[in-house]
């Protein structure tokens, strides 16, 4: 059951990197950390890019105090 799972994982990981792939993030790499989690995240997503998810991710990071 163990092993079903791990490669029920793996496929749904793959699945993801086709939709990366497909939507042309590894085309070049990312500048900032939002192009790097926006790439994670739809990794993660597997499947459910093709559902309709469009995961972006924004970062903000505070300005320091002057």
């Amino acid at each position: 059951m163990r092993k079903l799972g791990g490669l029920v994982v793996v496929i749904w990981l793959a699945i993801g990197a086709v939709a990366v792939g497909q939507r042309g993030y590894f085309g070049s790499s990312p500048q900032n950390c939002a192009g790097v989690a926006t790439v994670a995240v739809t990794v993660v997503a597997g499947p459910l890019n093709y559902l309709g998810v469009n995961p972006k991710v924004k970062c903000r990071f505070p300005q320091p105090s002057s």
